[in-house]
């Protein structure tokens, strides 16, 4: 099971819109699947090439690797932070990345599917610089839609060219680009029209909002610019084009491309170089993308397009390039946005909430659990502090972490241990059984990442443990030792049960309450930071990566052990002032 996790651009700290569009959701994925028993390779990194770099840089006075030197260090501990369980994390200014972008390229090549023509380039004026096509901001052409990109228009679906656009502006300044003439090489995407068609065919079980947009974007292919007038990105590896200084593989090629370059990467870092097939050359292999929907033309049209063409499989045929025949994707799991006060999320325009405040203040889990049950999966999703109170509060505090606590609290005060239990009632049996069925139906939900469904049928568990022991009363059994120590060991058996569901929404806690339970080791592990070496030349950088392979949680409901000793268990979730969600907190605060 690859799991191929957006690239966060490193010109900048992520917000809280941000990872509940490519973090979250790749990461409950990748522990439910890892508890399944699935081989998982769970990668990504940081996209450090393009202009938005170089504009950001000469913000900060820095040079663009200085840049994303930065912000690489910044978003590694952010996600670390988060538990984002990632096998490796790592970044696009890497000689092996290099090396792999430049392989696929000249596969592409060779097969036909670039090749060169003149176009129109925008220039900032002020600046003498190459605008991204998603930095020239204008009217679409075809439905006159005012804030068309250069590169799409969001209301129409339709691909553009930022010289279609009328009235032209810079996204950055706001000034009129001036567009020049230049040469650049070009994805065919037109020589796919069949054969991406007819795969996009067969993707009938994608999320609507994915197969609608890529429906259109395939209906009208165009030859896009694979290349740039920079000197920021990868070099383009033939003869007459290595050398030109202000010509380079633009950041939207090579970051999908990245992918791949870190499997390559994790394979190289450990004893068999090839071991990064079993996830790309396998054919019974699956592989499943997270992203934000500002992102699905790059991953449901463009990457299977180059894949295509890699393997020589596209309308013009060919032969498959150095990585061999790759596998295209199986699902691309696209979440909408996440809005503050009805805004998207931005940093220019003051509504950000930043990842490293959030987790300062609130801690991982939290974020977690409110981005699953409350997060822009299928569609936008406001984020209010109020919101964000009431779910910690009345959910993970009163619901879970009340039911964790007077279950550990009386089993200890009253026996010491978990307790045998005698002569089950129907009550015991109905709560078992419903708790038992959880695995099936919250793992089916989860296995098509429908993580608010998930969330909410964990919860509902939660409910009914909580139900059980308000009704049973077992502090009011003391002239019935047998009875109430067969609730508590009824109500620890679900606490368990529990608290397996929740693993992939919430490892901290997981790991507390696993502990609280008496267990020992490492119940759901977590990432580290490793400072490693360059694989090339270039200076050493931080990863995310983990061994994942030891702990404890598997997808199942486990007998507890009767005798285990229980320590007087400590709150796991504290709740809010309920004022904090009237006014925010001091770094983010409520607009009177």
């Amino acid at each position: 099971m690859l799991t191929a996790v957006a690239w966060p651009y490193a010109n900048g700290p992520r917000h809280i819109g941000h990872v509940s569009g490519f973090g979250v959701p790749s990461d409950v994925f990748s522990r439910y699947r890892r508890m399944v028993g699935d081989d998982v390779l769970m990668v990504s990194g940081t996209d450090e090439h393009g202009t938005p770099i170089q504009v950001q840089a000469d913000a900060e006075g820095l040079t663009p690797r200085q840049l994303a030197d930065k912000y690489n260090r910044v978003i590694v501990e952010d996600l670390h932070g988060l538990g984002l369980s990632y096998d490796l994390f790592t970044r696009t200014t890497t000689s092996n990345h290099y090396e792999v972008v430049q392989q696929l390229f000249l596969a592409l090549h060779r097969n036909g599917y670039v090749f060169t023509r003149k176009a129109m380039g925008a220039i900032s004026p002020s600046t003498g610089r190459t605008l991204p096509d998603r930095y020239v901001e204008g009217t679409c052409p075809i439905c006159g839609y005012e804030h068309a990109r250069g590169d799409q228009c969001d209301n129409c679906g339709n691909q553009l060219d930022p010289a279609d656009l009328k009235n032209p502006r810079s996204k950055i300044n706001g000034e009129t680009p001036l567009f020049v003439e230049t040469e650049h090489f070009f994805l065919d995407l037109p020589a796919f029209a069949e054969s991406l068609g007819s795969w996009l065919s067969t993707r009938t079980d994608w999320r609507p909002n994915v197969l609608k947009f890529s429906a259109n974007l395939a209906a009208d292919l165009k030859p896009r610019a694979i290349t740039r007038d920079l000197d920021w990105g990868v070099p383009i590896p033939l003869d007459g084009w290595r050398d030109q200084p202000m010509k380079r593989l633009y950041v939207w090629f090579d970051a999908v491309i990245g992918y791949l370059s870190a499997s390559v990467e994790w394979a190289r870092r450990g004893p068999d170089p090839d071991a990064w097939k079993k996830w790309w050359t396998d054919p019974a292999a699956q592989a499943y993308y997270f992203m934000g929907k500002d992102n699905i033309v790059f991953h449901s049209v463009i990457w299977p397009a180059l894949l295509l063409g890699q393997n020589g499989a596209g309308d013009k045929g060919g032969t498959p390039g150095a990585f061999g025949t790759l596998n295209l994707p199986d699902e691309i799991v696209s979440s909408e946005f996440l809005t503050m006060s009805g805004s998207k999320f931005s940093t220019s325009r003051g509504t950000v909430i930043y990842v490293t405040d959030f987790l300062r203040d609130f801690g991982p889990d939290a974020l977690r659990y409110f981005i699953s049950v409350a997060g822009p999966e299928n569609q936008d999703t406001d984020f209010t502090w109020d919101e964000f109170v009431r779910r910690t509060n009345f959910e993970l505090a009163n619901e879970w972490g009340n039911l964790v606590n007077r279950s550990i609290s009386m089993a200890h005060k009253n026996v010491g241990a978990i307790p045998k239990p005698t002569a089950p009632t129907d009550a015991d049996a109905e709560l078992l059984a419903a708790s038992r069925a959880g695995f099936d139906t919250v793992g089916a939900l989860l296995a098509r990442n429908r993580f608010k469904q998930a969330s909410g049928e964990a919860m509902r568990i939660v409910t009914l443990a909580n139900r059980y022991l308000s009704d049973q009363e077992p502090w009011k059994r003391k002239d019935d030792p047998d009875r109430r120590d067969t609730i508590l060991h009824t109500a620890l058996q679900v606490v368990q049960d529990a608290n397996t569901l929740l693993t992939p929404f919430l490892p901290h806690a997981a790991q507390q309450v696993h502990e609280a339970l008496g267990g020992s080791g490492v119940w759901a592990a977590q990432p580290s930071v490793e400072i490693v070496p360059e694989l090339g030349e270039g200076p050493e950088y931080p990863v995310l990566t983990g061994d994942y392979a030891g702990e404890q949680a598997t997808w199942a409901s486990t007998p507890i052990e009767v005798g285990r000793p229980l320590e007087k268990p400590t709150p796991i979730f504290t709740k809010l002032d309920p004022k904090l969600g009237e006014t925010g907190p001091e770094w983010a605060p409520i607009a009177p």
